[in-house]
C-alpha cells in the first residue's frame, strides 16, 4: 500500500540548491517514493542559533511503500549521502530533511514524531508546503494552511520567496 507523507528540505552550506536538488534526486532514485510535487525554493533567515547563513527550504509531496520509521532512515541515509555531517541542534547543515506529515498518522517515538513536533510554528516550513497542499487541516489551529497563512497567527516575516520549480527539472528565477 503506498501512503502519502510530506518532508520539509533545508539547507545553509555552500551551495545550497544544489544540496537540496541532489536531496530530492535521491528520493525520486529510491524504488518505494515517488516524488508527487516539489514547492518553490524559499530563503529564510535561521531559527535558534541565529549566528549562520540564511538557509534555503522547500516541502516535497511523496507517495511511498514506507512505512514511517523505514521513511526516517531512507531521509537520513540521504543526509549523509548528500553530505551532512552531525553538529549542533540548529546549526548549520549541508542538508536536512524532516518528516512533516505521514498520511494522517499521530506517532510518538523517541526518533521520530508525526506530525512534525515545531512545524505549526515554523513559517518556514508552513509556507512551502501551504504552496503545494493548501488544504491540509491544522487540528491545533482549526484552519486549513491557506486560512492559517492569511490570518495574523502566523508570523512570515524572515521567509522570502527565491526561486520556483520549472516542471522539467530545475528551480528558475521568475517574477512573484
Amino acid at each position: 500500500m503506498r501512503s502519502n507523507a510530506f518532508l520539509a528540505l533545508g539547507s545553509n552550506i555552500s551551495d545550497r540548491e544544489a544540496h537540496l536538488i541532489k536531496a530530492v534526486d535521491a528520493l525520486r532514485a529510491h524504488h518505494a517514493i515517488q516524488v508527487k510535487r516539489v514547492s518553490s525554493l524559499y530563503e529564510t533567515e535561521p531559527v535558534g542559533y541565529i549566528d549562520q547563513s540564511a538557509f534555503i527550504n522547500m516541502v516535497v509531496q511523496i507517495e511511498t511503500e514506507l512505512n514511517p520509521v523505514e521513511l526516517l532512515d531512507v531521509t537520513q541515509a540521504i543526509e549523509v549521502e548528500v553530505g551532512r555531517k552531525q553538529t549542533f541542534r540548529n546549526g548549520p547543515r549541508i542538508v536536512d530533511l524532516d518528516i512533516l506529515l505521514y498520511e494522517q498518522e499521530n506517532i510518538e517515538l523517541n526518533e521520530l514524531q508525526i506530525p512534525h513536533p515545531r512545524m505549526w510554528d515554523r513559517a518556514f516550513v508552513l509556507i512551502p508546503l501551504a504552496e503545494i497542499s493548501p488544504e491540509i487541516y491544522s487540528t491545533r489551529h482549526r484552519q486549513t494552511l491557506r486560512e492559517l497563512l492569511t490570518g495574523e497567527l502566523i508570523n512570515k516575516e524572515g521567509v522570502e520567496w527565491w526561486k520556483e520549480w520549472n516542471g522539467a527539472g530545475a528551480y528558475v528565477r521568475t517574477e512573484n
